[in-house]
């Protein structure tokens, strides 16, 4: 029986459709120890209608550049190729793909119907004439051509991995524009390899720090439109805000979602003092989780709601703090030489990525929850803002460059500190925040 999944976001249909297969025994194993890159082949899928000859080689640069850039694989390149697959349903000549060093192949085909499309796709383990999973089918628009190529590198990426995908997912960032002392700001969203950018408010005011709904369907951030910081929620689909009140006065930043989404903790300053808060959306009452004589801002909640992990200068200089997420006794988890901020906690719940500052220098690193097994993965005039892939198993943050005339980028980085990559934006970026995989 056919199983059918609507995503609200572009109407994409999943099908899944059993086929004749085993699942075979390639793994790519992910520890902390140096990867060989999986060389893997993925020949231009077959287009099974004459309108759907772009698409099919577009949906195939996509797959494999999603595959390329975990810097977990390495695509073997199509001059090298021995076979050429111009049917879906032909028998794969395995002899032809083992003798170029192709462990994984990713055969698909693409038909387009006036402005449906879908993509057929199987992954084959090459040198156990596997079959790596059941077949799949993606159907959609042709507008969202480029979901369902990374819907199927996800697919790919996790038959061989065992671990979950990030490609079908979204980033939401400040995009900045123009010098470094008049820089322009605005809200955007783009997929994750920066395709496709979306602004969602103008440059009138300074944003900061977009955060992602649990369900990605609501971004919180923090505007200085009224000359004072305060905390927006918007509708990401409708594109419509609401600001969120909090007492008269006040300044009110550094918001995030609770898992549930029904509640977000967030830094409040009042007579010079700033404290963490958490407010019922619901209702729109506040409370008070932190009372204390020092700054405590950039909370993030554990994956099961229960803690909270901050930023808190209370022992004298900036370092991170765990507490039960309706307060109560924090107890501090970095101890090494530095200043430590903008902490964010795992997907997964093991890890707490954060910024460090440290002898002139700037870092994104993660710890353990107790703060053991400190690891520096970066290092740069001006590292910032850690946010997690959907999977906990990369890493997105800006970068700025000296000067005058520098310039903040957004960068990716794998949680062993392998793989940092650029990440392309139209103008420069800031302020990362990873959203869920879409449905």
């Amino acid at each position: 029986m056919m199983k059918f999944l609507t995503s609200l976001f572009v109407g994409l249909t999943l099908l899944s459709a059993p086929v004749s297969a085993q699942t075979g025994p390639l793994r790519l194993e992910l520890d902390e120890g140096i990867i060989e890159p999986l060389p893997f082949a993925v020949p231009s899928f077959v287009p099974d209608s004459p309108a759907a000859s772009q698409f099919a080689a577009d949906i195939s640069r996509v797959i494999a550049e999603d595959l390329t850039g975990t810097g977990l694989f390495r695509e073997i390149s199509p001059d090298a190729f021995i076979s050429r697959v111009s049917s879906f349903e032909a028998p794969v000549q395995f002899a032809d793909w083992k003798a170029i060093n192709a462990d994984a192949l990713v055969t698909g085909a693409v038909n387009v119907s006036g402005n449906t499309l879908s993509v057929r796709f199987r992954v084959w383990d090459v040198f156990s004439g596997q079959e790596l999973g059941n077949g799949l089918q993606f159907a959609g628009t042709t507008e969202g051509w480029r979901r369902m190529a990374h819907k199927v590198a996800d697919q790919v990426y996790s038959r061989i991995t065992g671990e979950g995908g990030y490609f079908d997912s979204r980033v939401a960032f400040v995009s900045e524009t123009g010098p470094k002392d008049q820089r322009r700001k605005r809200l955007a969203i783009m997929d994750y390899d920066g395709a496709n950018v979306q602004y969602l408010t103008d440059s009138a005011a300074i944003v900061l720090a977009p955060r992602f709904s649990p369900t990605g369907d609501r971004l919180l951030y923090t505007s200085y439109e009224s000359g004072r910081p305060r905390i927006y929620v918007l509708d990401v689909g409708r594109v419509k805000r609401q600001e969120l009140q909090t007492q008269e006065g006040t300044m009110s930043f550094s918001p995030r979602f609770s898992p549930d989404g029904r509640s977000i903790v967030y830094s409040l300053t009042q007579g010079g003092n700033t404290d963490l808060w958490k407010m019922d959306l619901a209702s729109g009452q506040s409370v008070r989780l932190t009372n204390t004589p020092a700054i405590e801002t950039a909370p993030s909640y554990s994956p099961d709601g229960s803690r909270i992990v901050f930023e808190s200068d209370r022992s004298g200089s900036p370092q991170l703090y765990i507490m039960p997420a309706n307060g109560g006794e924090a107890t501090r988890i970095s101890f090494g030489q530095g200043r430590y901020g903008t902490p964010v906690w795992s997907p997964r719940g093991d890890l707490v990525a954060f910024t460090k500052q440290n002898k002139g220098r700037f870092h994104i690193g993660v710890m353990r929850l107790d703060g053991s097994e400190e690891r520096l993965l970066t290092a740069s005039f001006l590292d910032e803002g850690p946010t997690w892939s959907p999977n906990g198993r990369v890493i997105m943050f800006a970068r700025e460059t000296q000067g005058a005339s520098g310039r903040s980028t957004l960068y990716s980085v794998d949680i062993s500190g392998r793989n940092l990559r650029p990440v392309r934006t139209p103008d420069g970026g800031s302020d990362p925040s990873w959203g869920p995989l879409l449905n």
